[in-house]
């Protein structure tokens, strides 16, 4: 009489096989779920709920017809009245634990849902649309209903009959999590079993049309703002499924090909064409006159087929929603449109940006980008709630991102051979923004027109720092650990250069050449000498150079403007000549040592090491880049995985020079 069961989580029995304890135990509930004491009668039920995750009890307990008891409880809720207790507590939790268990019994797949009565489903639909109904009745009635949608289309058109809209959507309006994805599920059942003929009849059956979808995203939405504003994954996947089908609308189009014009094609075609350019008189033109007019016009509208422009739309995706796009866009906006076409139509060719071709290739991307056409992943949960704003959803957004385009292009100084080049930065810029999940139109307006291009080489020049690990929070930890050795080692170059030399050009007011000097400092680091030399001298001796400041002594280094002969050169200097001009004050400022370096590279080395020797940071820019080629070579040789790789203890010889090197060395 007895088997093993879990005590924790699902309680399933361990045997697989019908034994006489599952069976006791289907026997025993069966008749304490018909008893006329209310409290067994419940308690029953609720131990009922937690056995019949196990296939092997349901298969007893159905076999006794349980199943059909549980629908008789819900169809005869009215009557639990006479019933020895509180009516409105035990009712409830009678009826939440007979329609859990029956949905636990149902989920094994034994019974079908086609043998449901007509009046099982019309109570269970009524207590979805009571107005304040116990909350979960109501949850486990919503998971019911979405099963019997799902399982047969009878089922679905019963259910459809029965819901009462207003009361559906009120349910994506509370607070209630578990209550709100539950209405969330059915209603995306509803939307998926509906065809195209239910979409099209009026009344109730229009529940399922793109106004429907919208007005459910705005009772969630509305309840998302007020709430934490966070999404379950549950209930993101049901946006992403909804958002599918509020897409699904334009898959028709985007898939079919203008392979021939019809009437109606051939007047949008000409009305792009109308909508900017004059057609006075063209009524009195011949038929080729009027051909060729209408081929040149089509040419300026970015045609690449200007005497067939219906070739350029064969393509699918794409096909005819690319000429949607445009016309709405035209009619729309006409002012935009004009503008885009004439300012394009007045440029050289090769800097022109067409407005056919561009469109049609834009409304590929977002085709791509929002994935119409393609079936909902089950695992799916990307949403945009930009695509409930508005029933013309994927034509406004069309309109913003044509303009976008041209704007890109005149950033990118764009020309046809750029076209590709183009239209990736835009599909950047557009998915990047949507990302970012945008509430409205505008909204997603001043985003993506903040993002320009500039700004997309920023962040594509971020990402792949991120990529090679250069920002990576460990990486920056090892570059601060390593910065005062480089830095150490750049100020022992700066020094050795000092010491070296640099020879300098004195300042002439006269047009005559300007001398030479030459400045070093000595090996100990504690003066610098300095004096005339001629020009064919290289390095002079120590001993050579007559005058000598004690580094002891210099009491400051100036640059630019600042320095005295500068200051007695006013008007004259060149800013090349500022750029390059620094000094050294001694003997309390009395006196100054004037520099003109020759190249940028001898102001950053000289400037840096005068600093070393006042004891203060080197600030060049050159000091700046050597730090990070020196910091960045340090650190790939740090995170080299050298792992089993022999290391010789003598290095490698040195190879010889080529010879080309050599001879480049002797020119």
């Amino acid at each position: 009489n007895y088997a093993l069961q879990y005590a924790d989580g699902v309680q399933t029995y361990i045997t697989e096989s019908v034994s006489l304890s599952e069976g006791r135990c289907a026997e025993d509930l069966f008749k304490g779920i018909q008893s006329s004491d209310a409290g067994v009668c419940c308690d029953s039920l609720k131990q009922l709920v937690s056995v019949s995750t196990d296939i092997t009890f349901a298969q007893e307990f159905i076999s006794r017809d349980g199943h059909s008891l549980l629908v008789r409880i819900v169809e005869e809720a009215q009557d639990l009245h006479h019933c020895q207790f509180p009516p409105a507590l035990l009712t409830h939790l009678i009826l939440t634990h007979a329609l859990t268990a029956f949905m636990e019994l149902m989920d094994h797949g034994i019974v079908s849902w086609e043998n449901l009565s007509t009046i099982f489903i019309k109570k269970v639909t009524s207590f979805v649309n009571e107005k304040a109904g116990d909350a979960s009745v109501q949850q486990v009635s919503l998971d019911i209903l979405e099963s019997m949608v799902l399982s047969s289309r009878s089922l679905f058109q019963q259910i459809r009959d029965e819901i009462i809209l207003e009361r559906l959507l009120s349910h994506l309006q509370v607070s209630n999590q578990q209550l709100q994805t539950k209405a969330m599920a059915l209603l995306m059942a509803l939307l998926q079993t509906a065809g195209e003929a239910d979409r099209q009849v009026s009344g109730r059956s229009a529940l399922f049309s793109v106004s429907l979808i919208n007005m459910a995203f705005a009772c969630v939405l509305q309840n998302i703002i007020h709430s934490s504003g966070v999404v379950g994954d549950e209930m993101a996947h049901h946006l992403y499924v909804l958002q599918t089908v509020r897409l699904n609308h334009v898959e028709a189009r985007m898939r079919t090909p203008l392979d021939s014009f019809s009437q109606e094609q051939r007047e949008a075609l000409h009305s792009l064409r109308q909508a900017v350019f004059e057609m006075e008189g063209e009524g009195s033109l011949s038929n080729e006159r009027r051909r060729s007019l209408c081929a040149k016009e089509f040419k300026k509208l970015g045609f690449s087929n200007n005497s067939n422009p219906g070739q350029d739309l064969s393509r699918t995706p794409p096909g005819l929603l690319a000429l949607d796009t445009m016309t709405y866009f035209a009619s729309r906006y006409p002012d935009a449109y004009s503008r885009f076409v004439l300012e394009n139509s007045s440029r050289e060719d090769k800097h022109e940006c067409p407005f056919a071709r561009s469109s049609i290739q834009l409304t590929l991307i977002l085709c791509e980008i929002l994935r119409i056409g393609e079936p909902p992943s089950e695992t799916g949960s990307s949403y945009h709630p930009i695509f409930f704003a508005q029933d013309r959803l994927v034509e406004e957004l069309f309109c913003i991102c044509i303009q976008l385009l041209n704007k890109t292009w005149k950033e990118m100084r764009a020309t046809q051979e750029d076209f590709d080049k183009v239209m990736q930065v835009v599909r950047e810029q557009i998915t990047r923004t949507l990302s970012s999940k945008p509430t409205s139109l505008e909204l997603f307006k001043n985003k993506v027109n903040a993002l320009n291009y500039s700004e997309i080489l920023k962040l594509r020049q971020t990402e792949r720092l991120h990529q090679e690990e250069t920002l990576a929070p460990p990486v920056l930890e090892l570059k601060e650990r390593l910065k005062p050795e480089l830095l150490e080692l750049i100020k022992q170059q700066r020094l050795n250069r000092l010491c070296h030399g640099t020879m300098f050009r004195k300042i002439s007011t006269r047009r005559r050449q300007d001398k030479l000097w030459y400045c070093r400092l000595s090996p100990n680091h504690k003066v610098l000498h300095y004096g005339d030399v001629e020009e064919e001298t290289d390095m002079p001796p120590i001993e050579a150079l007559q005058e000598k400041i004690p580094v002891a002594d210099i009491k400051a280094l100036l640059t630019g403007k600042d320095c005295p002969h500068m200051k007695e050169n006013k008007g004259k200097q060149t800013k090349e000549m500022l750029d390059l001009a620094f000094s050294i004050t001694y003997d309390v400022e009395e006196y100054s040592l004037n520099f003109i370096a020759s190249s940028r590279t001898d102001f950053c080395l000289w400037t840096d090491g005068l600093n070393v020797l006042l004891g203060k940071e080197m600030s060049s820019e050159s000091m700046r880049s050597e730090l990070e080629i020196l910091l960045s070579m340090e650190i790939k040789l740090r995170l080299l995985d050298l792992e089993n790789v022999p290391i010789p203890d003598i290095a490698p010889p040195i190879p010889k020079p080529p010879i080309s090197f050599k001879v480049f060395l002797c020119n």
